[in-house]
């Protein structure tokens, strides 16, 4: 099984479980629980107090890109993928009636779950898409801002999703993702551990690996920011699983993994690229 078999596995399930009356979660112990310090407190209580409860536990993100985004009224948006889609429901109410949200996701069983949130919420300026997000069914310069909830990780091909972003955005268009990171040097067998832990099945990249990857696709005015910082006692248990001793591997990972707030912009001059 390669990895865009297993990510769509882990979420098909995952949104089977949700549909079912659970909670979604990831290979942590206590992910996707109230306790998980990847996916709880991102939003605010007044955020999703309107929205399906099934939109809410689908949520395996780690961070809330719809309101960092600081999407403005008549914007199209698009949601690399939306999964559930919390973010795309929040996303088309901060847009308005003049403005339009995509959902793009891969996983069918995702897509239908999207789709019954949709219609509970009763929001009629969204679509969702089924696709990849290494090639986004979209016009070329149609979209205003780009988001995504801890995805492109799980991307085998990084690059060719930042050239897919660059191509649909328009002139000026922001991309503003959560996603998680890793600063610094760590040893392959930890690293591996700790990104499963993070996120079902994590490709973290290098922070200014990320950075330098948007630069080439055509992108100007990066910022990597990190949101929440992972703290190796957090994952004590799950490592603890895995045969690794926690307070062994402290030293090598504190502070090196990370979710975060990532920023960058199309330049007005790309008008007509594609990157």
């Amino acid at each position: 099984m390669d990895i865009k078999d297993a990510v769509r596995d882990k979420y098909a399930q995952a949104a089977i479980h949700v549909a079912g009356g659970g909670r979604a979660c990831c290979a942590g112990p206590c992910c996707g629980s109230p306790a998980d310090p990847i996916t709880s407190d991102l939003y605010e209580r007044e955020q999703i107090a309107a929205l399906p409860r099934e939109a809410v536990d689908a949520s395996l993100g780690c961070g809330n890109p719809a309101a960092l985004a600081e999407l403005r009224p008549g914007d199209t948006v698009l949601d690399l993928g939306s999964g559930g889609g919390i973010d795309v429901l929040l996303s088309a109410r901060r847009v308005g009636p003049t403005g339009k949200a995509y959902g793009l996701d891969m996983t069918d069983e995702m897509l239908a779950l999207a789709l019954e949130n949709q219609r509970k919420a009763g929001i009629d300026n969204i679509e969702f898409l089924k696709g990849e997000i290494e090639n986004i069914p979209l016009a070329d310069n149609s979209v205003d801002v780009i988001i995504s909830n801890c995805v492109i990780n799980l991307s085998a091909d990084k690059d060719r999703v930042f050239v897919e972003a660059f191509r649909v955005l328009k002139a000026g268009g922001r991309f503003a993702v959560s996603d998680v990171v890793v600063r610094g040097e760590v040893p392959n067998a930890i690293r591996r551990s700790m990104e499963l832990w993070v996120g079902c099945i994590a490709g973290a990249l290098e922070e200014g690996d990320y950075a330098g990857r948007l630069a080439v696709a055509g992108f100007r005015r990066i910022a990597v920011v990190p949101t929440r910082v992972y703290d190796v006692d957090d994952a004590r248990e799950f490592l603890a699983g895995r045969g690794i001793d926690a307070d062994a591997v402290a030293p090598l990972v504190r502070g090196k993994f990370m979710s975060a707030f990532i920023r960058a912009e199309k330049p007005l001059a790309a008008l007509g690229a594609a990157g």
